[in-house]
């Protein structure tokens, strides 16, 4: 090993172009490739992406209306069917109870998300289904079955 074959440490240098350091750099002289003139091309130019020039921005010009309910819960909708066929798959035991965990580890529902059970399709099986809400039709077809639909 001598002075020859020396290198700098991986990643220890820069692979970027400094601009604006001289005309010897070949990136220098007066616009130092920022084009001409204008806001964009001095330094500390940090001008927001929306930022329309002092023309009045489109999300000021567009008319506003309605009402956003910022306390509104989000449910996951499952339909009775869904359930029906976990049964008959058998990836849901019919005679435990079928709550959002269980829900969660069969994969059709997120880690923080709350079950509503809607009424769509048929149940022929008395389940216990626990759900953070229910329709009308769920609860009564459930019941109708032999089962129970309680609210956690």
């Amino acid at each position: 090993m001598d002075l020859s074959n020396l290198k700098p440490a991986a990643g220890s240098t820069k692979s970027r172009k400094r601009i604006g350091r001289g005309e010897g750099s070949g990136r220098g002289a007066h616009s130092a490739t920022k084009g001409n003139k204008g806001q964009k091309s001095r330094s500390g130019a940090k001008i927001p992406v929306w930022f329309e020039g002092g023309q009045m921005p489109l999300q000021r010009r567009i008319p506003k209306f309605g009402f956003t309910n910022p306390f509104r819960k989000e449910y996951h909708a499952i339909n009775l069917s869904r359930l029906a066929e976990l049964v008959a798959a058998g990836s849901v035991d019919g005679k435990t109870e079928i709550n959002p965990e269980v829900l969660r580890g069969v994969g059709l529902v997120g880690k923080k998300e709350m079950v509503k059970i809607l009424g769509g399709g048929e149940v022929d099986t008395a389940l216990t289904v626990l759900a953070h809400a229910f329709s009308a039709s769920a609860k009564q077809k459930i019941e109708a079955a032999g089962g129970t639909a309680t609210v956690i």
